[in-house]
């Protein structure tokens, strides 16, 4: 039998324990693919749209499934209903979604993209300012329900909610529809909006004030119920990958500019 000196057998075993030490943290690595998995998107202009089966979204779901090897269970829901079952264990994953204190109780995050909210308001609410929109108890805002945006916009939300001055809606397409009937003067927008917002009618009789906010952080939404920490982490690991190998970027240039894809994705 081979003898080993002394050092080589330190050696060895050194060897051995970071091999050992290893193996579970790349196992961890890759998500687990031992059931099918949960993801929900809900429908709001480029993300998703119902009537083309397209978006952002849609295409982000679609490869990390090719990634990963899991077999996704799509379903379409109201972003209300889809927070309700990422608290409840009963969905795994969405996408887009953004954090506050209370989600970060039962949802994680994988960012991915980072975008700016504006206030889309009527050109005939005589509004030229965030404080002018604010002051006049006339004005009536709509908002998607449970959707947050910016600080700033969430502020004006909050206050406007308190006075009774919101009206909420479970979709985008309801809102364009009550602003044009002048049902509210105003409603919180983002790039996914801009196809709608740049058509002639809604063009012509809006305006857009910005709220002067840093960009927020959007990404894949996991249920900390269904998904252990190892196994959210594996999932924001392929997240990363794909923004750092530029398949997210060349995701978001189908629906955007090359320039405002590369400022959305790489923050």
């Amino acid at each position: 039998m081979l003898k080993l000196s002394p050092w080589l057998r330190a050696q060895a075993l050194t060897l051995a324990v970071a091999i050992g030490a290893a193996l579970p943290a790349n196992a961890a690595d890759k998500p687990e693919c031992l059931r099918p998995m949960s993801l929900a998107l809900h429908e709001h202009g480029l993300l998703y749209s119902g009537v083309t089966g397209e978006g952002i979204d849609k295409d982000i779901a679609d490869e990390l499934a090719r990634r990963s090897g899991c077999k996704f269970i799509v379903s379409v829901l109201p972003r209300a209903r889809i927070w309700q079952l990422i608290e409840g264990g009963a969905l795994d994953f969405s996408l887009s979604g953004i954090t506050n204190p209370a989600r970060e109780q039962f949802a994680a995050f994988a960012w991915y993209v980072s975008n700016k909210y504006y206030l889309l308001v009527r050109r005939d609410a005589s509004v030229a300012a965030l404080a002018d929109f604010e002051r006049d108890p006339k004005l009536r805002l709509g908002v998607i329900r449970s959707f947050r945006y910016s600080p700033t916009a969430n502020r004006l939300v909050d206050a406007l909610d308190a006075q009774g001055r919101v009206n909420h809606a479970s979709s985008l397409e309801p809102l364009y529809q009550v602003l044009l009937d002048n049902r509210v003067q105003a409603m919180i927008i983002e790039p996914f909006d801009y196809p709608t917002v740049q058509q002639g009618t809604i063009r012509a009789q809006t305006r857009i004030v910005e709220f002067d906010d840093p960009a927020v952080p959007h990404g894949l939404i996991m249920s900390k119920r269904s998904l252990s920490p190892a196994q959210q982490q594996a999932w924001r690991a392929l997240v990363d990958e794909m923004r750092a190998d530029g398949s997210m970027q060349r995701i978001f240039e189908k629906y955007f500019s090359a320039e405002l894809a590369r400022t959305m994705t790489r923050f």
